[in-house]
């Protein structure tokens, strides 16, 4: 599986352990608990009992077993090659965020959350996926200057949605052959110094 989308907070407890992160990028490839226990400087018996932890949790699956001195020996491996945090464990592990309308930061991060939970289920789609992805940053030299720029920036999407679809959340009733999302969101950046 290329990618899992961790949406139980079990799953998410069991990456609590650094070593178990680690675990799951060694794991790329099938390994056994003593090859790892080699790789860790440890024993075989602490790194099954986070194998273990990590297979409950479905993050990592016995893909076959062999007999090597009498002893049946597992190979385990990762169950994906990337692994997504998903959207709706942020509330429950972070609390609940106030939604006050567009102009909110509750409302970008449900905005951020809807984009992942339906691009996800595209990572599955073999071949090309019609998308797009625009980032940019924008300068306000006058705090006065933010009222005309948020105005603006609304009426492009506006006239954009008006042509092709519609502002609300919806499906499109235009008979056409593809549906796309647009989302757009603008925040602050927080400066780093």
């Amino acid at each position: 599986m290329e990618n899992l989308v961790l949406d139980q907070v079990g799953q998410i407890s069991a990456l609590f352990k650094p070593i178990r992160l680690e675990m799951l990028t060694m794991l790329a490839e099938p390994r056994t608990c003593g090859q790892l226990a080699e790789v860790f400087h440890t024993s075989p018996q602490k790194i099954y009992y986070h194998i273990k932890v990590l297979e409950r949790a479905g993050l990592v699956v016995k893909v076959y077993e062999k007999r090597v001195r009498g002893i049946m020996e597992g190979y385990y491996q990762a169950a994906a090659e990337s692994y997504w945090l998903a959207p709706e464990l942020i509330n429950k592990l972070g609390g609940e965020r106030r939604v006050n309308g567009q102009m909110s930061l509750g409302y970008v991060l449900g905005l951020a959350g809807q984009v992942q939970s339906e691009v996800a289920p595209l990572l599955k789609h073999e071949g090309e996926v019609p998308s797009l992805g625009i980032s940019a940053q924008v300068n306000l030299k006058h705090g006065s200057d933010r009222a005309e720029f948020l105005e603006e920036l609304q009426n492009a999407v506006q006239k954009i949605a008006e042509k092709y679809g519609s502002l609300e959340d919806e499906e499109v009733n235009g008979g056409g052959e593809e549906n796309f999302r647009l989302i757009f969101a603008c925040y602050p950046r927080v400066s780093e110094s």
